[in-house]
């Protein structure tokens, strides 16, 4: 299968070594994806877009992040954004990181973590309440 290799601009805090990765779909509905390295054969974070489960979520990218991922204002609303799922004992126990969400540009193929400054957003927030 050939599955386009998405550029961090950044790496991921704890991740040096891996620039590279593939969105891998996990399941029937398109909800669970793989964000898996592709300069590290083990590594894969598990990530969900943030709609089905915060519906009111948004951010504010600055300047610095919209030019490194190469966003303008016609694709500004193709930006994929993806919260980094943390798997608990059970589905009640699973967490989201609300933020250092994902932002992926699909024309540049251009991601990067995104650390917002906002003490009101959990680094574990349920996935369901």
């Amino acid at each position: 299968m050939d599955l386009p290799v998405i550029e961090l601009a950044r790496p991921m805090p704890g991740f040096p070594d891996d620039a590279r990765f593939a969105l891998v779909r996990l399941d029937d509905d398109g909800l669970l994806h793989g964000f898996r390295s592709l300069d590290s054969q083990d590594l894969q974070f598990v990530v969900v877009p943030p709609a089905p489960f915060y519906p009111d979520y948004t951010l504010d990218l600055d300047d610095d992040t919209v030019t490194e991922l190469g966003i303008d204002e016609a694709g500004a609303a193709d930006v994929l954004l993806l919260l980094v799922v943390r798997a608990g004992a059970s589905l009640a126990d699973t967490t989201v990181n609300l933020r250092a969400p994902l932002v992926v540009n699909p024309a540049t193929r251009r991601a990067s973590q995104v650390i917002l400054d906002d003490a009101d957003l959990p680094l574990a927030a349920p996935l369901v309440s």
